[in-house]
């Protein structure tokens, strides 16, 4: 591969715009990956994969380079939308014709201006890639998993807690720290459970109007932190660019699809692909379409890999107090009910299982994090139980029907029990912390 130079980063001067109209660069904390994917243990790691699993985990230059430049890619449709309505008319009158056109469709905003046109045409548009079936078979597995799959997100979210791309705005904002640590967790699964459930990504469903106000919110958030005097924009890129986008969509498709076997689910490699295609149209609704989007479980795995290998773990004291506030977010709140206050330590305790079965030890034990024995166990003790129900279901469509019906049920019970009658607003923060 070709080491770039200082020549493809971002040249010094006046803010840039947040996409990649002045031509390719390459965030700084990237270039450590050409330095990294030449040494002895990683030439060693391919030559293994190669000759075991037959495949090369690191995918070729025009991929890596495409995954690199998109670190300053972020979604120029939506922000002119911002630009125009928002920042001109006020966001009052934003939100109302927003909402408008979410519920009614933007020809029923009467001076809808070009912007806003344009936005919602892309937005109902399905890409030509779309494959319907896919994405009825890829949201149906992520049902499948329940909680569970809730659980396992959040944890390994803690993994890319070493990176300041995806830290340093969570940081600023406050964000999933602190006293709003669970409300901001919680506020993403009802986000997981409206995209998932049947109907929710259809015209009028409550996944679909959630992906573009979360659009939108990102948008908010990306202006105001490419004016914070802390934003690197030469290191990181821009804040929620395409790329570490991308890294979200698949640590919610393809590391789930691979990492519930443990917990007893037998799932295939075209279950997995599909619950990538479907994750990959929730991409498109939020304005995630990056310039390569893999479509397989091997392409999967080697833009995993170039993830690990750029990562240059710089968060330092922010990442440590994002990853230390994810277990302490369930503890139980004082002033409950007697049967309210057991669910919540049960559940307190089954997120601190959760946290040490899916982290590596080395990982768990770097942090100051709760004592997880002996709920560790309780992931695997749940495994016989998955894996008759999942075996069953393959050749009963009506043991198929009674899971789902029964995943989706916990599912919002376990929402409810954190939440009660709150709504999820999907609002920007108000104010930076810093």
């Amino acid at each position: 591969m070709t080491v770039p130079t200082a020549a493809n980063m971002m040249p010094a001067g006046p803010s840039p715009t947040t996409s990649a109209a002045d031509g390719d660069r390459i965030p700084g904390e990237f270039l450590g990956f050409w330095q990294r994917v030449d040494g002895r243990r990683v030439r060693r790691a391919r030559d293994a994969c190669q000759r075991l699993l037959r495949f090369d985990p690191i995918p070729d230059d025009a991929h890596v380079r495409a995954f690199a430049h998109g670190y300053y890619d972020a979604d120029p449709v939506a922000e002119a939308f911002v630009d125009e309505v928002y920042l001109s008319r006020g966001a009052n009158e934003g939100r109302r014709m927003l909402d408008q056109a979410i519920a009614h469709g933007v020809d029923s905003v009467t001076d809808a201006p070009h912007s806003m046109r344009r936005l919602f045409d892309e937005f109902e548009r399905p890409p030509e890639w779309l494959d319907r079936d896919l994405i009825e078979r890829g949201a149906a597995l992520f049902r499948r998993y329940g909680p569970a799959v809730f659980s396992f997100a959040g944890v390994e979210t803690l993994l890319g807690y070493t990176e300041s791309s995806i830290v340093k705005p969570l940081a600023f904002t406050g964000t999933y720290a602190g006293d709003s640590a669970l409300n901001r967790f919680m506020e993403t699964a009802r986000f997981w459970i409206d995209v998932s459930d049947p109907g929710g990504l259809e015209p009028g469903g409550a996944g679909r109007a959630t992906a573009m106000r979360v659009r939108i919110m990102h948008v908010f958030l990306r202006r105001r932190l490419l004016a914070h005097p802390d934003w690197d924009l030469a290191a990181w890129g821009v804040p929620i660019s395409q790329s570490d986008a991308l890294i979200t969509l698949m640590s919610s498709s393809l590391t789930p699809g691979l990492a519930m076997h443990l917990m007893g689910y037998r799932t295939s490699i075209r279950e997995i692909e599909a619950m990538m295609h479907y994750w990959r149209y929730i991409g498109h609704l939020l304005g995630v379409q990056p310039r390569w989007y893999p479509e397989t479980v091997t392409e999967g795995l080697q833009l995993s890999t170039v993830f690990l290998l750029k990562c240059a773990k710089t968060a330092g004291a922010d990442g440590v107090e994002l990853v230390e506030a994810y277990p302490r977010a369930f503890t139980p709140k004082t002033g409950t009910r007697w049967r309210k206050r057991l669910r919540d330590e049960i559940n307190h305790r089954a997120q601190i299982g959760y946290t040490r079965y899916f982290l590596p030890g080395r990982f768990y034990r770097r942090y100051d994090m709760p004592n997880p024995w002996p709920w560790a166990l309780h992931p695997l003790l749940q495994a016989p139980a998955i894996l008759l129900v999942d075996t069953l279901r393959r050749h009963s469509p009506t043991v198929e029907r009674l899971q789902d019906r029964y995943a989706r049920w916990r599912r919002e019970t376990w929402w409810r029990n954190e939440m009660g009658d709150k709504q999820s607003h999907f609002k920007p923060a108000e104010q930076f912390r810093r």
